[in-house]
């Protein structure tokens, strides 16, 4: 894998991940059930790991006869102490099953965490573009009042007046219509949140290196595991048609003779049997699970290549951002430099301070489109942050 690295403004930094993912920014409802879930894996596990162990029965049964009808309880035991390493294998299937489910539901996990924290800086996002727009709309109103003046006093027609306040009233339903995106979004986080978006501070995630990633990712790792188990439950399959070696043991009490001299008071039966399975569809059961498991491998190396381009396209997306903010900083550095001039030819009697005032306002715009590229570059930093294992 050869993947081009980041620039050196971002390092490898997977603190800010871990302390975030530590803030339980989602529901205790939400959090119980992931926790649920990781208990049912468990037990589930441990089910598997026995599953080779045969149970021991017991039966009490009472014997119908001529003359005599004895009550009796016997315990059998047939227990598999050799499979020609089934027994190893079965356990290692079930530790593969276990990690694979672990990862799956880490993987959940990490991607509601996403979702909230995407919803929570899409807010925060949206809070910017108000403020932008709240302005924009001063902007406009000025321009009216330029436009009203000059029409006033002969220097251009009603059409550029008219044309000002359309400007301005579609600058205003556009901000309507960010007000209600806002209390969507914030809707969509409180039904995710454990809190309200505004007791949360925006986490501050920086670029992980392609080979971190690629060796991190829950993906990758799932498809690993998934492998792993294949593997095992393909040996498994050999193993159950070869000779298998079982202890058995039998012990019967009776609990009443009713006069018949040939029972004795328990008897004991313990001993080994041999056992060679043959069956036909022995052939066709191990290769369907050995092509179970070389379908695994080849998904391995899509899921390889899944993974590579999506990091290349997020690394290209930063990137572009990256490239946005500096312009949006120079045409900032331009507004204020723009600024001073104004305001010195506004005292002079060159300029009106209406003109000041929109200068001023855009100054602001510019800044706030900083704040809300950086956010963007840290949502794009997010979607990074959730494919990646927690530590």
């Amino acid at each position: 894998m050869h993947l081009k690295r980041f620039s050196s403004f971002f390092v490898l930094c997977f603190a800010s991940l871990s302390v975030f993912a530590n803030e339980a920014i989602l529901s205790k409802e939400r959090i119980e059930m992931f926790d649920l879930s990781k208990e049912k894996v468990q037990e589930d596990a441990s089910k598997l790991k026995k599953d080779w162990i045969n149970p021991i029965v017991y039966r009490l049964s009472k014997t119908q006869k001529e003359e005599h009808n004895p009550l009796k309880s016997t315990i059998s035991v047939n227990q598999p102490i050799f499979k020609s390493g089934g027994i190893y294998q079965a356990i290692m299937y079930a530790n593969s099953v276990e990690k694979y489910a672990n990862l799956d539901i880490q993987m959940q996990q990490k991607n509601m965490i996403k979702d909230a924290t995407k919803l929570l800086f899409e807010i925060h996002k949206i809070n910017y573009a108000l403020k932008k727009q709240e302005l924009l709309i001063e902007n406009a109103n000025l321009d009216i009042l330029r436009k009203r003046e000059q029409v006033l006093n002969g220097i251009s027609d009603a059409s550029f007046l008219d044309n000002a306040i359309l400007d301005a009233n579609t600058k205003k339903n556009l901000l309507a219509e960010l007000t209600h995106q806002k209390n969507e979004l914030v809707n969509m986080f409180n039904t995710l949140a454990s809190n309200s978006y505004e007791a949360f501070d925006l986490p501050k995630f920086s670029l992980v290196e392609d080979q971190a990633y690629m060796e991190n990712n829950l993906n990758i790792l799932k498809t690993k595991e998934d492998i792993a188990s294949k593997n095992h439950f393909s040996i498994m399959t050999v193993t159950k048609y070869l000779p298998t070696i079982n202890f058995t043991y039998d012990y019967t009490k009776y609990h009443d003779y009713d006069n018949d001299i040939n029972i004795r008071e328990n008897r004991e039966l313990m001993g080994l049997n041999l056992t060679i399975p043959l069956d036909f569809r022995t052939l066709n059961d191990i290769q369907s699970t050995r092509i179970d498991y070389l379908k695994s491998k080849i998904s391995l190396s899509t899921t390889i290549l899944e993974e590579e381009n999506f990091y290349k396209t997020k690394l290209s997306k930063v990137n572009m951002i990256e490239s946005k903010k500096s312009i949006a900083k120079e045409d900032y550095t331009l507004y204020n430099s723009l600024l001073e001039d104004i305001t010195q030819a506004a005292k002079a009697g060159l300029n009106s301070y209406a003109d000041v005032e929109t200068l001023a306002n855009s100054k602001k715009i510019k800044s706030f489109d900083m704040q809300i590229l950086e956010l963007e570059q840290q949502i794009e930093l997010l979607e990074i942050y959730a494919k990646l294992a927690s530590n």
